[in-house]
């Protein structure tokens, strides 16, 4: 099990620091090529929604396969899109590509890989331990996700060292995303029995925790309805337009936005120990929104850096916690659709915040989208709250009782 997990972990690692270049890449690669910010809008968008379908498809469905043989589909689909996109420069080809590839726009994970890895996961593990699996989990995708965004800057470096074209050197990058899906298959491919569901669990995909489940989807939709408004490739755009920087400097920024992310993992999983998963995802994340709101009007880059990195010292606790509360509090047969339930209305609601956000950003470097996501992600911070702090995993309600 533990040789399991592992696997995963690592697997996990390689697929976050592809996301992390792809993410500042390719908005910044598709305005080289010309197109507009609403285009690049509407491309974040493709890949939300493509993503949105599969995993709704794969999380239903998957209580009847085997989740090895899913996650190695999925790696094939991984290196497809890499290599397609490397080789795609008009924007209806690239628009397909991105609606039924793996590319993840956003600073976290958006794909059929993480339902799929999170209830492996939770087969892996004793309860009392499991949020601070999704804890290492968390972190290891923050911390390859931030060299991943660094390692960003390579096209410039490699343009400036070789005299490549800087397009050339970008679409070298997506070839590299294609290679990582291989080897994230080579690592899934030895996966024992221990990750899929028991023999004897009962076939169906969400019974008794349905109502449970469909709450917390639309609770989450919301979230990351504000959360679309500035997915990562958006926010750089963001930092482009408004502060003229470098793609180096942007880079910087969102690295070390990432590390701060990976401290904050951590450090949820005593507060979850001593208050309890659904306060420690709401008092860690309100303030995080109230920083995004004040984002906008800060006067200098100085200013806006600090007010990201703090943000994102906060803004991220409640990732590890979310994802443990859900496997909690439904039965083990349910744990796939559960997961997909829960993340495909987030992912349509990032689609249609992208969208609007990419139209936001065509009128003005003001920061809207900024403004627009804090006070809608602070308003799901309460009804959060005052719905499901009563809804408490068994472990919380055993440790009380004793």
């Amino acid at each position: 099990m533990a040789t399991d997990a592992r696997r995963i972990l690592v697997a996990r690692g390689l697929r976050a620091f592809g996301d992390g270049f792809v993410a500042l890449l390719v908005p910044i690669y598709l305005y080289d090529l010309g197109f507009s910010a609403l285009a690049i809008g509407a491309i974040v968008t493709s890949t939300l929604i493509g993503t949105a379908l599969l995993t709704l498809r794969v999380g239903i469905a998957a209580h009847r396969h085997s989740r090895r043989r899913l996650l190695l589909a999925a790696c094939v689909l991984m290196a497809g899109t890499g290599a397609m996109f490397a080789i795609t420069t008009a924007f209806w080809p690239l628009l397909l590509i991105a609606f039924i590839g793996t590319m993840n726009p956003t600073s976290g994970d958006a794909s059929i890989f993480l339902p799929l890895e999170q209830t492996a996961l939770t087969q892996l593990v004793e309860p009392r331990r499991r949020t601070a699996l999704f804890a290492r989990y968390s972190v290891i995708g923050s911390l390859a996700g931030a060299v991943g965004v660094l390692s960003a800057s390579f096209p410039d470096v490699l343009t400036a060292w070789s005299g490549w074209p800087r397009t050339i050197a970008m679409q070298s990058m997506f070839m590299l995303y294609a290679v990582l899906g291989i080897v994230a298959l080579l690592l899934y491919r030895p996966l024992s029995a221990a990750v899929e569901a028991p023999d004897d669990a009962p076939h169906r995909p969400l019974q008794e925790s349905k109502r449970l489940i469909y709450g917390l989807a639309a609770l989450f939709g919301m979230d990351s309805f504000g959360t679309g408004f500035l997915v990562q490739s958006l926010l750089a755009l963001w930092l482009y337009q408004r502060f003229q920087i470098s793609v180096s400097v942007a880079a910087s920024i969102l690295f070390w936005s990432g590390i701060c992310s990976a401290v904050s993992y951590l450090i949820a999983v005593p507060i979850a120990n001593r208050i309890g998963l659904i306060n420690t995802m709401v008092f860690t994340h309100l303030p995080s929104n109230i920083l995004l709101i004040l984002l906008p009007f800060a006067p200098n880059l100085t200013i806006a850096i600090v007010l990201l990195l703090v943000r994102s010292a906060l803004s991220q606790m409640d990732v590890p916690t979310r994802a443990s509360y859900v496997m909690a509090v439904v039965a083990p047969e349910e744990r796939p659709a559960a997961a997909s339930i829960t993340a495909v209305p987030k992912t349509f609601a990032w689609a249609a915040g992208s969208l609007i956000s990419g139209y936001l950003l065509t009128l003005s470097t003001f920061g809207w989208p900024l403004l627009i996501g804090g006070v809608v992600k602070g308003v799901y911070d309460i009804l959060l709250l005052i719905k499901f702090q009563k809804v408490r995993p068994p472990e919380e309600v055993a440790a009380s009782a004793g």
